[in-house]
């Protein structure tokens, strides 16, 4: 399950003792923090189950007006930069290779994590799927993604998302054109910040994932490694394909049918909506188990593309 949500919370410089030594392109670091370090979990409380197998949205909930107002600024931004001659030219997608910096938050003693194979193997799913290599109907977005540091912590409050702010903003490597992802043991599967969060607060932009759904893991039904895609089109500009409900604005991509809330599992055939189209229960942004995603579509890569102009690139 998938989301973006942050309560304000006084950053913490780095505990005495603690060390952390960056080991690039794949390499592993691991750094020993103390366990006195505690705090709330940056999580919102259970809501109740949901399709993605946890609880509560997985972005913060954004209100019709505060759409619009992303779409006219987003606008802005491309028109700003197309004049200067910083956008791809008319009919032509964005295309980067993203570095992705893997943040394995164990407890305090070492449980919670996950192999190196594991996480090569996240990076693989990352590039099929974004390359739209699981469906004739799928298209390639143009990105790719290359692993750029692994690193490993023990501390058993930021293994469960606790002090979520202060351990994001302590542990964030790269740019904004890097995905950070944080593997923790929390009620959700992911959580995602968007591209146009990244301005005010850099310090926390990526994503967090629930460590038992990369490919190999014990999450029942989610555990392909196809939530940190889910979590990723967050983090590119996407939203649920369920966003804005049964409207002719939906998500704000044209070629993903009006859809009236999220799938459970891979209901063939579901329409809950009198909308043309059948619900997009394939999609990699609504709620369907892993095995049933395969695609983003022509309109997705496109917004995809405009948002890493606009905030990213």
């Amino acid at each position: 399950m998938r989301s973006f949500i942050t309560r304000p919370r006084a950053l913490a410089v780095l505990v005495a003792g603690g060390a952390l030594a960056f080991s690039p392109l794949g390499g592993t670091a691991t750094a020993q923090l103390p366990a006195s370090q505690t705090g709330n979990p940056c999580i919102q409380p259970a809501a109740g189950p949901e399709a993605r197998g946890g609880h509560g949205a997985d972005h913060r909930e954004l209100s019709k007006a505060e759409q619009v107002s992303i779409e006219a600024k987003t606008a802005e931004l491309l028109k700003a930069k197309r004049a200067r001659g910083l956008a791809p030219a008319p009919g032509k997608l964005a295309a980067a290779n993203v570095p992705v910096y893997v943040h394995v938050m164990r407890n305090n003693s070492g449980g919670g994590d996950v192999t190196n194979t594991q996480i090569s193997q996240q990076i693989a799913e990352l590039n099929q799927n974004f390359a739209g290599g699981e469906s004739s109907q799928a298209a390639n977005t143009g990105f790719t993604f290359t692993l750029a540091g692994t690193y490993r912590y023990n501390n058993s409050t930021w293994h469960t998302d606790g002090q979520s702010t202060t351990y994001r903003s302590q542990t964030r490597k790269g740019g904004k054109n890097a995905l950070n992802i944080w593997l923790v043991n929390f009620s959700y599967l992911g959580i995602a910040t968007f591209p146009w969060d990244y301005a005010s607060n850099p310090g926390i932009d990526g994503i967090r994932v629930q460590y038992t759904s990369l490919p190999g893991g014990s999450a029942t039904n989610f555990n392909l490694g196809k939530t940190a895609t889910h979590e990723a089109g967050h983090w590119f500009g996407l939203y649920h394909t369920f966003q804005g409900g049964c409207t002719s604005t939906n998500d704000s991509v044209a070629d993903t049918p009006a859809q009236g809330s999220a799938s459970s599992g891979c209901p063939t055939g579901r329409n809950s909506c009198s909308l043309p189209g059948l619900d997009p229960i394939h999609n990699y942004m609504d709620y369907s188990y892993d095995s049933c995603y395969n695609q983003f579509t022509p309109g997705q890569s496109t917004r995809i593309s405009n948002m890493w102009t606009a905030y990213r690139a």
